[in-house]
């Protein structure tokens, strides 16, 4: 088990969560690992649009620190390494599916465009 830089305190369960799904992508790099499985760094930028290299290099690493996401690196040349969600980063997106459908629903009620990020 990964061991968090973050240990509160927090007010309630919703705030720990928060905690470490804060930030734009974080919520989406956990959708892309659980639809398309274990990925590779440029697989994840090509399946967020808009994300910066810094930030999805910053969002992976506080994910990876809190035991969400595991980076596995392959000693080849060149170097190769796999992101894929580890036991709690499922749980965590299975818990977020609740607010995805909720978000989809928001979506259709008020007319948004919604974004195709089908391959």
């Amino acid at each position: 088990m990964a061991t968090s830089a973050r240990r509160g305190p927090y007010f309630c369960g919703i705030d720990a969560a928060m905690d470490v799904v804060s930030g734009k992508w974080k919520s989406l790099i956990l959708w892309e690992l659980n639809n398309y499985g274990t990925r590779r760094f440029a697989e994840l930028r090509r399946g967020l649009p808009g994300v910066s290299e810094k930030m999805l290099i910053q969002h992976l690493r506080e994910m990876e620190e809190d035991g969400l996401v595991h980076r596995e690196v392959y000693r080849e040349v060149p170097p190769k390494v796999e992101y894929s969600l580890t036991e709690d980063g499922v749980s965590l997106n299975a818990a977020l599916s609740s607010l995805g459908r909720w978000g989809t629903e928001r979506i259709k009620r008020i007319g948004a465009e919604k974004v195709d990020l089908s391959p």
